[in-house]
């Protein structure tokens, strides 16, 4: 017989609310103002707290501005792996779910593309740059699995394939000459690079 799932303490769900309300402020300030031109006191200040507790949770910036991102790539990379559930193409799933994480990487393009440099420079040991980090290894993964579809491509193979593919999105996201590209037009670029290393 299954046991009751214990239920979350006050204090677990105090904690849980500040951290939804310092993300939806920070998200909010970011997307509006640019992530440079936001301070943390403006962030404590609309998401109802004390800078000392908003730094219980984030202690600068830019881990903010990672917490904030990472939260709608996670959203991102759900919905593509649903909707390459539902391609038959292997171009098809793979673009799939990309197209999802660039959209969500364009939300505020100065912001996303901060967002990359600090996921390819910032520290790795920081808590947030860590689970930034594990998006990109689940999204290699929910590539791989598209390629691991077609038969043609060998497993061992599907996995290098999806770590290039990666590259691919992350340098057409960051590149400073597709800064004024919308989201057509990068998920386009990505394609066509991608549709050259499919088999035939």
């Amino acid at each position: 017989m299954p046991l009751d799932p214990q239920p979350v303490g006050r204090r677990e769900r105090n904690k849980r609310d500040k951290l939804e309300r310092i993300i939806a402020a920070a998200r909010d300030l970011f997307d509006t103002y640019g992530v440079d031109a936001v301070t943390t006191q403006q962030i404590a200040d609309k998401a109802d707290i004390g800078t000392g507790t908003l730094f219980l949770y984030a202690k600068s910036k830019s881990e903010l501005l990672l917490m904030v991102q990472n939260s709608g790539y996670v959203a991102a990379l759900e919905e593509g792996r649903a909707a390459a559930g539902n391609t038959a193409e292997t171009l098809d799933g793979v673009m799939a779910i990309i197209r999802p994480i660039v959209e969500c990487n364009r939300t505020h393009v100065e912001n996303g593309r901060i967002y990359l440099r600090e996921l390819v420079f910032g520290d790795p040991e920081e808590p947030h740059h860590r689970d930034a980090l594990t998006l990109t290894i689940k999204t290699e993964e929910a590539v791989a699995i598209v390629l691991r579809r077609d038969k043609r491509i060998k497993a061992g193979e599907a996995a290098t394939l999806a770590q290039i593919i990666s590259a691919i999105m992350f340098i057409s996201m960051a590149a400073t000459i597709n800064a004024a590209h919308t989201v057509d037009e990068i998920v386009e670029d990505i394609a066509g690079r991608v549709r050259v290393m499919l088999p035939a």
